[in-house]
């Protein structure tokens, strides 16, 4: 008996390995290799494929791929029908295998609905991927970025919140937590 729950429609390959209450729905597919932390929930249509690596407190919803060369930390919320790449010049003639660059998406990043993630970037700590956008390129802890490309248009406390700043420190008008920039960067204080 495992300590995780997968839906009877779900397919775990034997050399996956999941984490302790984690939760895998409908028409998963779990491949040899992956790695998912405790505490995750997989949405319906989830596949992860070998090599990858999920922290704890994954929230990956429906209809996501999670390709070889991801590495998503611990507590990364990905939304519905997002978009990981793997490879940046793809030919289905053209066998790319060798070929795929590392995406890492560090703690509390979240990625909205239909974003697009392209391959060789890193999202930053805490970082908040708008719905529909592309990243292109790296993104900073704690920012926000929307649009095609994905530019950045603010910043985000770790709760969620969008923060505004005054003379470059602001308070979470949620939490409370305080930050200062300095520098082009966001930290907290």
């Amino acid at each position: 008996m495992s300590d995780y729950f997968a839906h009877p429609s779900a397919v775990i390959d034997e050399g996956a390995v999941i984490g302790a209450g984690t939760r895998v729905w409908h028409f998963c597919h779990v491949m040899p290799g992956a790695v998912i932390g405790q505490r995750c929930v997989l949405g319906q249509n989830v596949c992860v494929m070998p090599g990858t690596r999920i922290g704890d407190n994954v929230k990956i919803q429906n209809n996501v791929s999670i390709y070889e060369g991801v590495e998503l930390e611990d507590d990364v919320f990905c939304g519905p029908s997002m978009v990981f790449t793997n490879v940046s010049l793809p030919r289905s003639h053209v066998s790319r295998r060798g070929e795929y660059e590392r995406t890492l998406c560090r703690r509390g990043a979240t990625i909205g609905a239909n974003a697009t993630v392209v391959c060789g970037t890193t999202l930053g700590r805490f970082a908040f991927v708008g719905a529909g956008a592309v990243v292109t390129k790296d993104v900073r802890d704690y920012a926000l970025v929307v649009g095609n490309p994905a530019r950045q248009v603010g910043w985000m406390c770790q709760c969620g919140e969008r923060l505004r700043l005054t003379a470059g420190a602001g308070t979470c008008a949620r939490c409370g937590a305080a930050y200062r920039e300095r520098g082009g960067e966001l930290a907290p204080q």
